[in-house]
């Protein structure tokens, strides 16, 4: 009998002090890892019960854990508590799967105040815990920063989480959900030529250019001072035929319906490089990630024309990973997979369509995705991409990482001038992106290595915390940036997106999203879809079909945006335009704190910003048009306000009066 009363408290001791939960509360508490963590906001993958980020057992500095939730930076949860609350409990630290780049800190919140920060933390620091006193207390939040060095794997646990209260359950708060809203008007019927007013093209090869342009179909092209070797389709609008010899070609578009007519000044040069403005179409990463196939390209592409996208200049067809054989043929040819049947047909189709199709690779042995890379192979796939009708090549540094001999400048030029030297052997036009993310400061050398465009950054995730602080960040950058050379902050996160084959909302509220493409278009930035095309909303659809807000983006003076203000609570933001007049985006970032983090009252709420000609080095008297709403809404000579809805954007252009 005492040997079993011996074995019966050292297993309550065990239990005790493996998880460091007193018995007694098992039963009287509110635990968090069996609440609906959905609710739980996160700037990567999802919240997970009594598992880490990465699905393995929580584990802090080495010590198990079978109870709490394991997040990722920045996270954030509202818990209602009704101030019928008692005790808060538990502790929080980084998970040991995480790399030694992860850092992190915690923040308890309760009505508005800090009640508890962990200070920052990183992998192998033990556990810090918390006990607080939350008498009175109507909602409490749950705050995970990045520790100010970006969201790279933060993999954050909070362990043996539970309140005690005296008498209504806590509830988990779902984050407000802001309803979307459309500003840009629908296309008069009248025929309008959108699109950029120049385009690059290489001396001797295949040529294909779509004139987009909207109004009531059927609409009739023409072109006035066509080159020799160069027809237009009337019904199409689709130019084809064989680039001529080096120059520059000035023509005139025309488009004529039943409603009017509509010409455009357009140059043509040939010689001096392509992507003379942002490419801008679709990836397939962002929404089906490797799960991409012949079909769903397909399918993008007569979305991309039935919606109307092309309409308005979208072009590009981009596959990413996951299209490559397992194997290369005997000769060394990489073949495409099962999944594409044939990518030279699925090439002529686009093409057909008046769209252009891109392809992935990587200068390593495999890709990201684990597929065949074109590590010494380089040339052959060049060739083979060119035979199949490919117009546009990411090349991702991946497994690269594995052949380099150091992280020196010169190791991570090697193989992308390589890559440009091998394009340059083909006779097609095939336009070079640098997926690097941002190494060695790739800005500064990209357009040297011959890239028409350069990943600056890690790659980006539809949270505010990912697309701001990227988007942001890219104003150093600007001086870099120019015709045929532009820096990359990542794909678009608007729309249905999922990086796999189940799909979701984006998470960025509608204000964002108009924030997120205000900012792209500023930065001169490739715009690259990552949603699925064939399900876009009207709201998708109307932040992609603004002609005056695109046409920011594919100016062809090609100046970057830069900051010209740069506040605790707001940014403006500005680009110089060719017929000398001026973009200027005015950003309610919010004041970036845990508090505000988070909306305590389900207000919208807006913030008046007045903007001085001073900061923006205007003189005289400017007109004032809002480019969403496509409206002139007045005059600008000292001082301009605008009202501007939280993480909200207005986009503004300025031109001088005569």
């Amino acid at each position: 009998m005492k040997k079993n009363i011996l074995y019966l408290l050292a297993f309550m001791i065990l239990v005790s002090c493996g998880d460091d939960i007193p018995q007694g509360e098992k039963d009287n508490a509110f635990w968090l890892d069996q609440a609906d963590l959905t609710a739980m906001q996160q700037d990567w993958s999802a919240a997970h019960a009594n598992l880490s980020c990465d699905s393995n057992k929580l584990s802090i500095a080495g010590k198990s854990y079978d109870r709490g939730v394991g997040t990722h930076a920045v996270s954030k949860l509202m818990i209602d508590v009704h101030g019928s609350g008692e005790r808060f409990k538990g502790a929080a630290g980084v998970d040991d799967e995480c790399s030694e780049q992860a850092s992190v800190e915690f923040f308890i919140l309760g009505d508005e105040e800090i009640l508890w920060q962990s200070g920052l933390m990183k992998v192998g620091y033990s556990a810090k815990s918390f006990d607080i006193n939350i008498s009175g207390i109507q909602k409490l939040a749950l705050y995970v920063s990045d520790g100010g060095d970006y969201i790279h794997y933060d993999h954050a646990d909070w362990v043996n989480v539970r309140i005690t209260y005296h008498d209504s359950v806590p509830v988990l708060v779902h984050p407000y959900k802001a309803r979307p809203y459309v500003l840009t008007p629908p296309p008069p019927k009248e025929p309008r030529i959108n699109g950029p007013s120049v385009y690059g093209a290489g001396a001797g090869n295949q040529f294909l250019y779509r004139i987009p342009a909207t109004g009531e179909k059927p609409i009739k092209f023409k072109v006035k001072g066509l080159p020799e070797g160069l027809n237009i389709y009337e019904e199409s609008g689709l130019i084809r035929g064989k680039t001529p010899a080096n120059g520059i070609y000035e023509l005139s578009l025309i488009a004529e319906n039943d409603y009017g007519k509509d010409e455009k000044k357009f140059r043509i040069i040939v010689g001096q490089g392509l992507a003379l403005t942002p490419p801008m179409g679709w990836n397939s990463w962002n929404c089906w990630g490797l799960s991409v196939d012949q079909q769903k390209v397909k399918i993008a592409a007569r979305a991309m024309e039935a919606i109307g996208l092309a309409d308005h200049g979208w072009s590009y067809l981009n596959i990413d990973d996951g299209w490559e054989a397992a194997e290369r043929t005997e000769t060394g040819f990489l073949l495409a997979n099962e999944k594409f049947p044939n990518m030279q047909q699925l090439a002529t189709d686009i093409h057909n369509m008046g769209l252009k199709l891109g392809i992935y690779s990587s200068p390593g042995p495999t890709t990201c995705g684990g597929y065949l890379g074109s590590w010494e192979h380089e040339l052959i796939d060049a060739r083979t991409w060119a035979m199949w009708g490919i117009d546009y090549v990411k090349y991702d540094w991946c497994s690269y990482n594995d052949i380099a001999k150091d992280q020196s400048l010169p190791e991570l030029k090697k193989p992308y001038i390589h890559f440009h030297e091998v394009l340059g052997q083909v006779d097609r036009d095939i336009v070079y992106s640098m997926c690097q993310y941002g190494r060695g400061d790739v800005w500064t050398w990209g357009e040297e290595v011959g890239g028409n465009l350069w990943r600056t950054t890690y790659d980006i995730v539809d949270t505010w915390s990912s697309m701001s602080g990227i988007g942001f960040r890219q104003g150093e950058y600007a001086a870099y940036a120019g015709p045929g050379h532009w820096n990359d902050p990542d794909m678009l996160v608007v729309g249905k997106v999922g990086w796999g084959p189940d799909l979701r909302e984006s998470r960025l509220t509608p204000d964002e999203q108009y924030t997120h493409i205000s900012l792209w278009a500023l930065l001169s930035a490739p715009l690259l879809l990552g949603c699925d095309l064939a399900q876009m909303d009207a709201f998708t659809l109307n932040l992609l079909t603004n002609d005056e807000v695109l046409a920011v983006n594919q100016d062809a003076l090609g100046k970057q945006a830069t900051k010209v203000y740069d506040g605790i609570r707001y940014q403006v933001w500005a680009k110089e335009l060719e017929d000398g007049s001026m973009a200027v985006g005015i950003f309610n970032i919010g004041k970036d704190t845990p508090i505000e983090a988070f909306n305590w009252t389900n207000d919208e709420q807006k913030l008046k910003i007045t903007v001085g000609a001073d900061q923006l080095g205007l003189t005289g008297i400017h007109k004032v048009r809002d480019l969403w709403r496509q409206q002139d809404i007045g005059t600008f000579e000292k001082t301009f306000g605008a009202n501007v809805p939280h993480h909200g954007v207005v986009l503004l252009k300025l031109t001088p009066e005569e």
